[in-house]
């Protein structure tokens, strides 16, 4: 379970993004965060995900404060504990489809050799049908979008952050998206997925609008 307590951040000086805000995600649960352009949807996955630190109150996993530890330990804490599934894919030009892939499991420590397996079948599974040495700079936006997806299952997250997953894929496999997600969550994981789109968000537990 990951929550926020009286969460407040702003950029510089300007109006703070979110102010004085709390909620819990459960674990075993999909959450949708909904709102307009510019409400700070993306600004709270990076606070989630311990990429951003709140102005005041207190991001907690599992009821331990975590969101001003030291930077090592919320490095530790991201390798070990989340998946993240950012909005523009966030993928390493210089570095083919596989080893994005297999990079999460990396800093976890684990061998590429030992999730190598996994990944194909992951690739596989999400229609990346591209060979698995090409760059990302030779797919398309969906490709790289699903690509982003398996890298952020590779490891099985207890937590899974997700900027968009579906928003440059077609209905069939954005379907094919959500179900993973659904099912990512039955396993035990907390999953929290931000979206434009009314049918990812009504395919959630529950929904947040900002």
């Amino acid at each position: 379970m990951i929550e926020v307590q009286n969460l407040t951040f702003g950029y510089s000086r300007g109006t703070p993004v979110l102010q004085d805000w709390s909620a819990r995600f459960e674990a075993g649960s999909t959450t949708a965060i909904t709102g307009p352009s510019g409400r700070g949807k993306s600004t709270l996955l990076y606070l989630l995900g311990l990429m951003l630190r709140p102005t005041a109150g207190e991001v907690l996993i599992e009821g331990q404060p975590v969101g001003n530890a030291k930077d090592a330990a919320r490095a530790h804490l991201r390798a070990r504990r989340f998946g993240f599934v950012f909005q523009d894919a966030a993928l390493d030009s210089s570095r083919t489809v596989l080893d994005n892939v297999t990079e999460s499991a990396l800093y976890r420590g684990v061998a590429r050799r030992n999730v190598e397996p996994h990944a194909l079948a992951l690739l596989q599974r999400f229609g990346v049908d591209v060979p698995p040495d090409r760059r990302p700079g030779q797919v398309s936006g969906g490709q790289a979008q699903r690509i982003a997806l398996c890298r952020a299952l590779l490891t099985n997250p207890a937590i899974l952050l997700a900027d968009e997953p579906t928003g440059n894929l077609d209905p069939a496999t954005t379907e094919v998206v959500v179900t993973a997600l659904q099912e990512h969550a039955a396993n035990g994981a907390a999953v929290v997925v931000v979206t434009h789109s009314p049918d990812v968000a009504a395919a959630c537990d529950k929904q947040v609008q900002l």
